[in-house]
């Protein structure tokens, strides 16, 4: 039942507002020369879905722990549906864990995505059934999740892609808009354009021609509008857009990227460690 394991890093939304103590805006954090960004809570459904989206689909691990108990267990997402606000996890290692869940026991759920600390409160709501043989546990989205870049190794590696030039066209716009990348991964990227442009992207919108200049050559794809949003103290408009599509050599230089960005991540994160 664990989800195939996926390679990149999801685009990263913008957050709902920063936790007490830190007045700091969350775009100073796309800056990958900041220091490492603090906490912040999610709390609509299209940023908590698609964070959690990005565990599922990376195959991290999640670490659930019961309040007043010391005993760890671990699972994985396997469902996530904006729509109807659901979620479902993978049977507990150990299972034993079951037996809380059945007490109604309120957890604490935590996983880590490319330095990246993503955790959330359950009351302990969840459906226990079976599906292929595998024992699931159903139940809502949380009200808000806590996301906190605790390292800025990959931001650091993104210096890369900030060089690169992107173009958003196609017969869905009066004419082309340029903007620049901030973000990519295997299945879509986030991007910065100058000014506010929201009044001409709709969100849901595939857009046909979207143009990015990687290093070693452009590549053209179809891409889907998933996030918009217009920070006004910056001038700035903040788009998330998962790619549609793509054909075999689109995809492959699209993981060669992806992987050359990893890789300057790593050695980043090893940097940091000494």
């Amino acid at each position: 039942m664990q989800g195939a394991l996926h390679t990149g890093k999801m685009p990263v939304l913008a957050c709902s507002r920063i936790l007490p103590g830190d007045g700091r805006t969350v775009f100073n954090a796309l800056n990958a020369e900041d220091a490492p960004q603090p906490p912040k809570v999610l709390t609509t459904p299209l940023e908590i879905a698609s964070t959690l989206r990005m565990l599922q689909e990376s195959h991290d691990p999640l670490i659930i722990t019961f309040h007043e108990r010391s005993q760890r267990f671990q699972s994985y997402l396997v469902d996530i549906d904006r729509d109807s606000k659901t979620l479902v996890l993978d049977e507990m290692i150990p299972r034993d864990g079951e037996r809380y869940l059945e007490n109604g026991e309120a957890f604490r759920i935590e996983g880590f995505h490319e330095g990246v600390r993503v955790a959330w409160e359950s009351n302990g709501t969840l459906t226990i059934s079976e599906k292929g043989g595998h024992r699931i546990y159903s139940g809502s989205l949380p009200g808000e999740v806590v996301y906190h870049q605790r390292r800025n190794a990959f931001r650091a590696a993104l210096k890369l892609a900030q060089l690169v030039d992107i173009q958003l066209g196609g017969e869905k716009l009066k004419a082309p808009i340029s903007g620049k990348l901030l973000d990519i991964s295997a299945t879509g990227c986030k991007l910065r354009f100058e000014g506010d442009i929201s009044e001409r992207l709709q969100l849901g919108q595939v857009y046909d021609r979207f143009i990015a200049a990687l290093p070693f050559g452009s590549m053209t794809t179809s891409v889907e509008l998933r996030y918009l949003h217009f920070e006004d103290k910056i001038n700035t408009t903040f788009a998330g857009v998962r790619f549609h599509n793509m054909s075999g050599l689109v995809q492959r230089q699209v993981e060669r990227f992806v992987y050359q960005l990893q890789r300057e991540a790593r050695r980043f994160d090893k940097d940091d460690d000494l």
